[in-house]
């Protein structure tokens, strides 16, 4: 099957959808979504908890109702859904490109699109990414697949649960498990503070007396066919455990929530240069990677704590993909945008000079009383004063006009 569109957005998240709604708004009218589960929303559909959309709809929803308001918004449109549909390669060539698609119902579909836009989200890190020693038993698996199992098909991966790193999907499993009667043992965090939001600690851990164990690592997993135990120990400062330090938790679960990873197979295939630090593509102002026509947005770009600015961050792609559909606008030879003290990164990679300008930034590290600096040469562009920062909190700075004659835009912590 071949087919012929203005745009194809991979991935039918939450950026995927804003961002195919945005190219509709701005004028593109053969919009495709390829999407490889049976639903449109991505992970939203199982993260049944409050508190999205307080930025986007000024109103909380879970995620479901999220979700639900984008795939409202795209019935009213003819924006053309393919579920079930699999992108396994991208192919650039001149102003076109080919995305081929693998379907359960059609097979191969190759698609032409003059755009394409990356919104395929991110995956977990796995035991094999963090590479605990033991045994191999069942019941050891990621935060975010036991959430699946629990909130969408109603099973209990386990009643006696060990949850290894505090990020946020781990701190909600937590206090969701606990909700379903489970006993939550502790949480074991391998840096000296936790690597959820703060909020998610309080309501999460605190509110429930769960125990939350920094500065420590798992050593070892014992089981046969099901997981029984593991054994926890302090680190020193060169991250090596204190084997003499050393307890043991016995438990019938461990949910890893280690980390995100985002989904760049495809954008490494096709030749987009990724960032070394956050594993997403190297973008410029105008999010577009690399390769002239390939954008991208959401969690396939950089982890994000808020759904809400994910979204946002996909419309403004979906308006910079429009604009270059409609006027081939060239790559942004901008000014390059350099991560100094205590920023671990700071997206894009570059700014265009004499417009405003977003930079999306993460601290390295927690801090008390640092302010936020954006400097080019010598003229202080932006500056705000925090009283605690932390890196589980995204930064979003707003320049108001980028200098034309800067070399580069430093931002950094004082």
């Amino acid at each position: 099957m071949i087919k012929n569109v203005d745009a194809i957005v991979i991935g039918g998240g939450p950026a995927g959808m804003a961002a195919a709604l945005s190219l509709k708004n701005n004028g593109i009218e053969k919009v495709l979504i390829a999407e490889r589960e049976d639903f449109l929303g991505g992970i939203l559909l199982q993260c049944i908890h409050n508190g999205f959309g307080l930025h986007r709809f000024k109103e909380e929803l879970t995620g479901p109702e999220y979700a639900e308001r984008y795939i409202d918004f795209l019935k009213s449109t003819d924006v053309e859904v393919l579920l079930k549909t699999c992108a396994i390669d991208i192919v650039s060539t001149g102003k076109k490109k080919k995305v081929y698609l693998m379907s359960e119902s059609s097979g191969l579909i190759e698609v032409n699109a003059k755009v394409v836009i990356l919104a395929m989200g991110c995956r977990e890190r796995n035991r094999g990414n963090i590479a605990i020693p033991g045994s191999r038993p069942a019941g050891v698996m990621t935060a975010g697949l036991a959430q699946k199992l629990v909130n969408r098909y109603g099973y209990m991966p386990g009643k006696e649960i060990v949850i290894l790193g505090s990020g946020d999907i781990g701190l909600i499993m937590a206090r969701r498990m606990t909700w379903e009667g489970a006993k939550v043992k502790a949480v074991i965090e391998l840096q000296s503070y936790p690597g959820g939001l703060n909020r998610n600690i309080v309501q999460c851990l605190n509110d429930y007396n769960i125990p939350l164990y920094l500065s420590h690592t798992i050593t070892n997993i014992y089981g046969n066919e099901r997981i029984r135990a593991v054994d926890v120990a302090p680190i020193n400062e060169f991250r090596e455990p204190l084997k003499e330090n050393t307890f043991n938790i016995t438990c019938d679960a461990l949910l890893l929530s280690v980390g995100l990873i985002p989904e760049n197979e495809l954008s490494s295939n096709a030749g987009v240069c990724l960032d070394k630090v956050t594993g997403g593509p190297l973008v410029d102002s105008n999010l577009m990677t690399s390769i002239s026509g390939i954008f991208a947005c959401g969690n396939v770009l950089h982890v994000h704590d808020l759904v809400d600015w994910a979204s946002e961050e996909a419309e403004d792609c979906g308006k910079s993909a429009g604009e270059y559909f409609k006027t081939a606008i060239v790559q942004a030879k901008g000014i390059p945008v350099k991560a100094g003290h205590l920023v671990r990164y700071a997206l894009p990679s570059t700014l265009e000079p004499g417009k405003p300008g977003l930079i999306s930034l993460r601290t390295i590290a927690p801090a008390e009383n640092a302010a936020i600096i954006v400097k080019a040469g010598d003229s202080v562009l932006y500056k705000k004063t925090h009283k605690k920062i932390f890196p589980s909190e995204m930064q979003r700075i707003k320049i108001d006009t980028v200098p034309e004659n800067a070399d580069a835009i430093h931002v950094y912590f004082e």
